[in-house]
């Protein structure tokens, strides 16, 4: 039997609409290894070859993606849609949907041009459409005629669309409970259990803040924040209290102020010159959106009405000592900049980059490796820590039951050796020499290196397994209060003796059980009080943790929780495996690399009649609206709840986030994030314009909170109640009652939730289950509440590729970004697994390549090597670098996948590959199956099931 197209007819061979490139510059850490696309002959044998690994796929006809195989007019297969015609999203905006990008208008989103797709509107009535940005459009039955109104609320808006603000350079004030002028969001109902959601739909932006045409003062596209700085729950805000409650739908926003971990990787304007205008009255800085009265000599804030007058220095260079244009000032073209701040903002000097190594030289420690894999990745990332203004400190202090203080000595003193100080007394640790505790970078450079070379060798054979951990940490906190700085804790052992002494509490009959939270919960207060006094004196602290027994993750991660810290865990970990030693190594040269803010406070702003009520994230709340940072990272979201405690008279709302830090170069600088919302009296608005992802971000971080306070049950019930709650309010407020056939209805732009709280529901962290340690419970509660929002998608909902049935493009560069192409992804369900099949499974925490039991002998040589599925190793692995074209795209996709900066995010993750057999080692096998959300497992309903369950109650 012929194969349709020569590539199974799954897919058209062309771009999917993957990637939105962020950069033209190859992915990292894929350096060397974007070779040109391969030539005709090569693809025509990738292409033999693949139809050989899927033995039999037509005889079945149930590939991987069976159900996709029947091309629609165009050839564009339903459910997975092709390229769209029309403009691809530029560069620089998050997600890589594929629907036409409405036309940037005054800095806003414009509502449609003639002629052009709104927000997954449909095209032609009656006529299926191609997938926008990878799914369906609305069926028919739910397309209104062209030329007539649609039926129901979905077409309240509709006769609006186009009409214009008027030719003033202002908006129009809109009176209270006046109707919007301009076309918000269309609501498209969609039906949950008739038209099932598609995972690439994850990808897709945001729906679009529409704005009032002259909404900015300039007409720059980067007048309003993009998605990848601040996520707003909704994009059409409802002007009282009262519409919001009646909504059901949370208004919070999304915040991650870098979107990568180097300035050179996401640069922001900066205003230099020092001058920065700001309300007198509420201390918003100048934004696009204000307003310039009396022929431009005053200005009028956009968050609190109140009239300033534009500092002299507004319109003049005072290096060139000329005058410039006003209209070509960042602070006026960009949503998104930076100011050099001027001395007044600073409480004292801009203090130094310190970091205080914290080393565990306990048995554990010394044995497994850890020890010497540490001290030998500091030596080698010397260069990489950031030293520009030449005053980064180091200091070194080693803990077992007793402290091990290093003296060490400037360069250029003769025959100085490193000298060792011992403390016993643990009570009351003092320190002996304070001054040659913590020394700069560069003046002893080389003391600092032999130092480092020496360290394991002083340890090599300690048999001590005590660790007086809170000792240390009080000690170090003595030590660089005075100012200030990062504390990092290397350890693998249970503090077990002085301060903040913690027991061995795991207890496996408690796991599964109501009183399985209390394990989560801190067990000493010692670490909460000692974190929140860190916080005062400007110190942060990182806890790298590694133990193979318990190490109470649940307490010691109250440490960085309250100083802007982070806690990163390695379960089992061992530098006898290669592919432990590679990933901390790699992991924490990454970290020590990054450049972090120091000294940081983070405030949000907002238009008279909007309060920041509730904040989320690792960081001390100084005041009911200052979040303190000791250290600001760059790997990190926080999620801010807004109350409307008054009616929003305007018809677009602005909120500003601020960022006050100190660099680590010693340059006290101000982040400022300026978005603006429309406004609407309309329910159909607020639910059209809600974006799932930034909603999931919220309730994520509402229900790691619930499960701390009221347990793990509490959060899980917490989650299903509240999509129920959704879902009900949209069918009795929107949906028109019930349908025929007693479907669920939903709007097609949150379509996503109900399988991502399953997700959720689901996930490592939340999960109902008497078989997950509390160690590995809490270190995934820290990560659902700080990963950047991206990412916590694909650790709620991860990826599945399926790789022996690739397109041709997928796994080598894209001709015009240079990024390599991924596979479409594709639902996460046993049901899209083929036997002779190859899948990525990934969580962006950890991969799984997941080998059918049939693979055929050719599939297992190209990609590992070996002639039989015996033969190959199971576990923690990497694949080989095989001379061969296909070896070479599995290699590209798995590196790929692990992209995270053409995402728009800073993370230092380096996932472990684990090899998997679908006939092996029933354990891990399992682990992976954990994965596949939609199926059913553990003591977790299947997505079938979940779906059924909401119907009932909904009904």
């Amino acid at each position: 039997m012929a194969a349709p197209n020569d590539g199974y007819g799954q897919y058209p061979p062309q771009e999917y609409g993957q990637e939105a490139p962020y950069s033209d510059q190859p992915p990292a850490g894929y350096e060397g290894q974007t070779s040109p696309p391969p030539q005709a002959t090569s693809h025509h044998d990738g292409k033999k070859k693949k139809r050989g690994y899927a033995t039999q796929a037509f005889e079945f006809g149930s590939g991987a993606n069976a159900g996709a195989t029947v091309p629609t007019p165009g050839g564009i297969t339903p459910g997975y849609g092709g390229p769209v015609p029309g403009p691809q999203p530029s560069p620089g905006y998050a997600g890589g949907g594929a629907y036409p990008t409405p036309d940037f208008q005054q800095g806003g989103y414009g509502s449609p041009a003639p002629g052009q797709v709104p927000y997954g509107a449909p095209q032609q009535p009656g006529v299926p459409q191609p997938g926008l940005g990878g799914y369906q459009a609305p069926d028919p039955y739910y397309q209104p005629g062209v030329g007539q109104p649609p039926p129901g609320v979905a077409g309240i808006t509709q006769g609006m669309a186009g009409m214009n603000m008027g030719p003033g350079p202002q908006p129009a004030v809109q009176q209270p409970g006046q109707q919007a002028r301009i076309a918000l969001n269309q609501l498209y109902p969609t039906d949950l259990l008739n038209q099932p959601f598609n995972v690439s739909e994850l990808d897709l932006p945001p729906p679009p803040c529409i704005l009032p045409p002259n909404a900015s003062v300039t007409q720059s596209p980067d007048a309003n924040c993009p998605p990848k700085y601040i996520r707003s729950t909704l994009n059409a805000v409802p002007t009282t209290h009262s519409l919001l409650k009646k909504s059901k739908l949370p208004f919070a926003l999304v915040i991650q102020p870098y979107a990568a971990l180097h300035d050179i990787d996401d640069p922001v304007p900066v205003v230099q010159d020092q001058v920065i205008a700001r309300c007198r009255r509420c201390r918003t800085y100048i934004n696009p959106y204000v307003i310039f009265l009396d022929q431009g000599h005053r200005w009028r804030c956009n968050m609190c009405n109140l009239t300033n007058d534009v500092p002299q220095a507004f319109d003049w260079d005072a290096a060139a000592q000329k005058s410039v244009n006003r209209w070509d000032r960042h602070e006026l073209n960009h949503a998104v900049v930076e100011f050099v701040a001027p001395q007044e903002y600073m409480v004292r000097p801009p203090q130094p980059l310190v970091y205080l190594f914290l080393f565990d030289v306990s048995y554990a420690a010394v044995s497994t490796g850890l020890l010497a894999t540490s001290a030998r990745t500091i030596l080698d990332s010397l260069n990489r820590i950031p030293n520009a203004d030449r005053r980064t400190r180091l200091g070194f202090i080693a803990v077992d039951s007793s402290l091990h203080y290093f003296s060490v000595p400037k360069d250029d003193e003769e025959n100085a050796e490193t000298s060792m100080l011992v403390i016993s007394d643990l009570d009351e640790p003092f320190l002996p020499v304070p001054h040659d505790l913590l020394v700069p970078l560069i003046e002893s450079r080389n003391s600092i290196e032999n130092f480092l070379t020496k360290l394991p060798d002083m340890f090599q054979n300690n048999q001590s397994n005590g660790s007086c951990m809170g000792s240390a940490l009080r000690a170090g906190h003595k030590l660089i209060s005075p100012l200030g700085g990062k504390i990092v804790v290397l350890s693998a052992s249970l503090p077990n003796l002085g301060v903040g002494k913690l027991d061995m509490r795991e207890d496996k009959k408690l796991l599964g059980t109501s009183k399985e939270s209390g394990l989560l919960q801190t067990a000493n207060s010692f670490y909460k009080s000692f974190a929140v006094e860190c916080s005062k004196n400007q110190v942060s602290i990182d806890m790298f943790l590694f133990s193979s027994q318990y190490q109470d993750v649940a307490s010691l991660s109250n440490l960085p929780r309250y100083t802007g810290g982070q806690t990163w865990f390695y379960p089992g970990w061992n530098a006898g495996r290669a592919e432990d030693a590679v990933k901390f190594a790699s992991e924490f040269s990454d970290y020590l690399s990054s450049e972090i803010g120091l000294e940081a406070v983070l405030r949000v702003r907002a238009t008279t009649g909007l309060r920041m009520s509730t904040f989320y994230g690792n960081f001390f709340n100084r005041s009911s609206d200052l979040c303190a940072f000791p250290a600001f990272p760059r790997d990190q979201c926080y999620v801010v709840e807004v109350a409307i405690d008054e009616t929003l008279q305007k018809n677009y709302v602005c909120l500003q986030a601020g960022v006050l830090y100190t660099t680590c170069n010693g340059e006290r600088r101000i982040r400022v994030m300026t978005l603006a919302i429309p406004t609407t009296t309309n329910l159909a608005d607020v639910y059209a314009s809600a974006d799932q992802c930034a909603i999931t971000t919220y309730f994520t971080h509402k229900a790691v909170e619930r499960a701390l306070s009221s347990g793990l049950d509490a959060a899980r019930d917490a989650l299903q109640s509240k999509l129920i709650e959704l879902l009900q309010t949209f069918k009795k407020e929107l949906g028109g009652g019930s349908m025929g056939g007693g479907g669920l209805q939903f709007p097609a732009n949150l379509r996503g939730l109900p399988v991502l709280f399953l997700g959720l529901i689901k996930h490592v962290g939340l999960r109902k289950s008497a078989q997950i340690p509390s160690d590995l419970r809490s270190a995934a509660l820290c990560l659902l509440s700080t990963l950047p929002l991206p990412l916590l998608m694909q650790y709620i909902y991860p990826r599945l590729y399926s790789l022996h049935d690739m397109p041709d493009n997928a796994g080598v560069p894209d001709p015009e970004t240079s990024q390599i192409v991924l596979p479409p992804p594709l639902n996460l369900s046993s049901e899209r697994f083929v036997s002779y099949g190859l899948y990525l499974i990934d969580d962006g925490q950890t991969q799984f390549l997941w080998v059918g039991r049939d693979a055929v002998p050719q599939l297992l040589t190209d990609v590992f090597g070996v002639a039989d599925r015996t033969q190959l190793r199971v576990g923690k692995g990497s694949i080989p670098e095989l001379d061969n074209d296909f070896n070479e795209r599995v290699r590209a996709v798995i590196q790929k996948s692990r992209d995270h900066l053409s995402r728009g995010v800073g993370s230092i993750i380096v996932p472990h590959l684990y090899i998997v057999r679908e006939d092996g080692e029933p354990s891990l096998k399992l682990w992976a199956q954990t994965l596949l959300v939609e199926d059913r497992a553990d003591q977790g309903m299947s997505f079938g099931q979940w779906m059924g369950t909401l119907r009932e109650k909904v009904s």
